[in-house]
């Protein structure tokens, strides 16, 4: 099955935001655990500038559905969001042929 990669970048107002709804967003996660391959902040000079968000699915509106119901979406944490087809090539955390 295909993942997509989210590349998000956070808005001005994300520290504000974040921490409004950072339980319910990991909460959402949880909920959709088994589409999700990897996730976690982009980091600068150790501040959260974004996130990269790898989710599994049929197809991209499939991973988009998941994607779009993060509550840091519907917020409005990230300012921009690229998503684009992501084919695991090579790395120590690559999933297996035989599965995660």
């Amino acid at each position: 099955m295909p993942v997509y990669a989210f590349y998000c970048r956070d808005g001005e107002d994300a520290p504000k935001i974040r921490p409004t709804v950072r339980e319910e967003h990991f909460a959402h996660i949880f909920d959709h655990v088994g589409s999700y391959r990897l996730g976690g902040p982009l980091k600068k000079d150790g501040e959260d500038v974004g996130s990269l968000i790898l989710i599994e699915g049929e197809d991209e509106v499939a991973a988009r559905a998941i994607f779009e119901g993060d509550p840091y979406v519907i917020a409005g944490v990230w300012q921009s969001i690229n998503v684009t087809e992501f084919v695991a090539l090579t790395g120590t955390w690559r999933p297996s042929e035989d599965g995660p």
